[in-house]
């Protein structure tokens, strides 16, 4: 089995929206916001090849959304998810499923693209679409906090075209193989978190539990989170999982770092061990 990184671009949003309540003067020094208090982020996805299946997990941001929603949050960098497939000579018919950690626009809004006619069609023809059904209902109805991050687009052709399909209970052990899920609640209704068995290791997609390496800090909660206590919770329980079983977790957003390790310091506090490149981390 390898994993491969699929870097689809980089892109902006509000420093004050991704630290929650840190005061700037801190949270400035980890990532340096411009002139309009915004923050470049990665959109950084991975994909398992087994042999017989090829897992995409997140798509990005995608392309087809208008100018306007575009400049909302300036995508940019030199790659895409169509070009960060070829690099690593992969092309959209070979991926078997999609793994989507959860809706938001920067997760899933590359699972479709507009065809020459402008149509919404599925980004990847041969694909399954995996999602949880809680979270998608979450979506389809969203409360006023979260309803700029679901976009009926991203959502309603993957259900018009019928190739979602859900993991569950019952399923999120082990699934295709390869990975275990793990449901949490604070960011939004029942994100996964999929946990990759690789040989004698463990990679963690972090998603947006953990968005990147600035946020293992506790009180760094990302002010989207519906639920932010609920999400420091979910934190100190993951973290020490990971320390325990010397996780490997992937930052799908952090703007240089691809994966770190945890540690406690002699004051009891979590920070990172080791910042590693996915290639380093599987050594």
């Amino acid at each position: 089995m390898q994993l491969r990184i699929i870097d689809t671009g980089r892109f902006k949003l509000d420093g004050g929206a991704m630290f929650g309540v840190v005061p700037k003067v801190l949270w400035q020094k980890l990532n340096p916001p411009d002139e309009n208090n915004l923050c470049t982020w990665a959109l950084r996805c991975l994909l398992i090849d087994t042999g017989e299946k090829r897992i995409l997990i997140d798509t990005g941001m995608g392309t087809k959304q208008d100018e306007r929603f575009m400049s909302h949050f300036h995508p940019h960098g030199d790659s895409d998810l169509l070009s960060g497939l070829e690099r690593v000579g992969q092309g959209l018919e070979g991926i078997t499923d999609v793994f989507l950690t959860h809706l938001h626009f920067d997760h899933c809004g590359g699972a479709l693209t507009r065809n020459d006619t402008g149509e919404i069609v599925p980004t990847f023809p041969n694909a399954r679409y995996w999602t949880h059904k809680s979270h998608l209902d979450w979506a389809l109805d969203p409360n006023p906090r979260e309803r700029a991050s679901f976009l009926k687009e991203n959502i309603v052709p993957l259900i018009d075209h019928n190739i979602v399909s859900y993991i569950t209970d019952e399923n999120a052990m082990n699934w295709m193989g390869v990975l275990d899920v793990m449901f949490v609640f604070g960011h939004t209704e029942a994100m996964m978190i999929p946990k990759i068995r690789i040989g004698d290791k463990t990679v963690v997609f972090c998603a947006d539990l953990l968005p990147s390496s600035f946020h293992v800090r506790m009180p760094y909660v990302m002010g989207y989170d519906i639920r932010p206590l609920e999400t420091l919770k979910e934190k100190a329980a993951f973290f020490e999982e990971a320390i325990e079983n010397n996780y490997i977790l992937f930052l799908e957003h952090d703007p240089v770092t691809e994966c770190i390790t945890l540690q406690k310091n002699d004051r009891g506090r979590y920070e990172v061990k080791d910042y590693l490149t996915l290639k380093e981390a599987l050594q």
